[in-house]
């Protein structure tokens, strides 16, 4: 049993008899686990644990993570599946976000600019997700551009990623115009710590004939059980047209994301 005096812990089963303090009082774990909910999650682990044994076992407590996703709304995305550490669930949640700046505009770094290079416009049809209103789009020779990203400068450590190796997520959007045939690439790259490549991802170009649907098509990959030394992502992509037309008719581009996320949410 864990007593409690005025913020102090002791972890005798009994107050000492001649102890001067007189106001001990023993605290259920679940009353420890309700006080643990409304510490940051990082104290919990980093503070709260290394107090005492009965503290370690909330911390590491399925319960205490499990009721903490639910309270700040992270949710299994299928329900079918249940995370294998609650606690590992909650702070990949916690961290989840596009890794790539400015998915929709300027910022990326030019490899390509061939034709009358990249240009940045608004989408020709709706996409999938309301709030896009910009792509990039390509010219009659070929356009890539790319981001390398820094997982640590991220808030992702090397001896986090090698030891919990989680799941990367990339997904990029992609589409023709309609009177114009064009191809389409995308390259990703996970890099140690020398930017020597680990891991790749390189599916086959994809290629539009003249007169298509002009739709919105998505690339989703993530890696998996990839071996330790993660350090860098490299997201690379891009085009051109398939006609040689002056101007802007090849691939456009937008809303390209990487994201480390839980496994059970991929």
């Amino acid at each position: 049993m864990l007593f409690l005096y005025f913020g102090w812990e002791s972890n005798a089963s009994t107050p000492p008899p001649n102890d001067p303090r007189k106001f001990f009082f023993p605290v259920p774990l679940e009353i420890l686990e309700e006080i643990f909910l409304h510490v940051p999650a990082n104290q919990v682990v980093h503070v709260c644990r290394l107090v005492c044994s009965q503290c370690k076992e909330v911390a590491d407590s399925e319960s205490l993570w499990r009721e903490r996703c639910r309270r700040e709304g992270y949710n299994l995305r299928d329900s079918s599946k249940t995370p294998e550490d609650w606690r590992l669930f909650y702070f990949l949640c916690k961290k989840r976000r596009n890794l790539l700046k400015n998915p929709r505009g300027e910022g990326w770094m030019i490899k390509e600019n061939g034709g009358d290079g990249w240009k940045l416009e608004d989408v020709m049809v709706p996409h999938p997700n309301e709030v896009v209103k910009k792509n990039f789009v390509t010219s009659f020779q070929m356009c890539t551009k790319e981001q390398v990203i820094d997982l640590e400068k991220e808030g992702y450590s090397p001896t986090f990623m090698d030891k919990f190796k989680p799941d990367i997520k990339i997904s990029d959007w992609y589409a023709p115009r309609w009177d114009c045939g064009c191809e389409y690439s995308i390259l990703v790259q996970l890099l140690d710590a020398k930017q020597n490549v680990i891991q790749s991802y390189t599916p086959d170009t994809v290629f539009f004939d003249q007169w298509n649907d002009q739709e919105w098509k998505q690339k989703i990959h993530v890696f998996r059980d990839y071996r330790r030394g993660v350090r860098y992502i490299r997201f690379s992509h891009g085009g051109k047209d398939t006609q040689f037309w002056a101007g802007w008719y090849g691939i456009r581009v937008t809303d390209s994301s990487v994201e480390i996320c839980p496994a059970v949410d991929t």
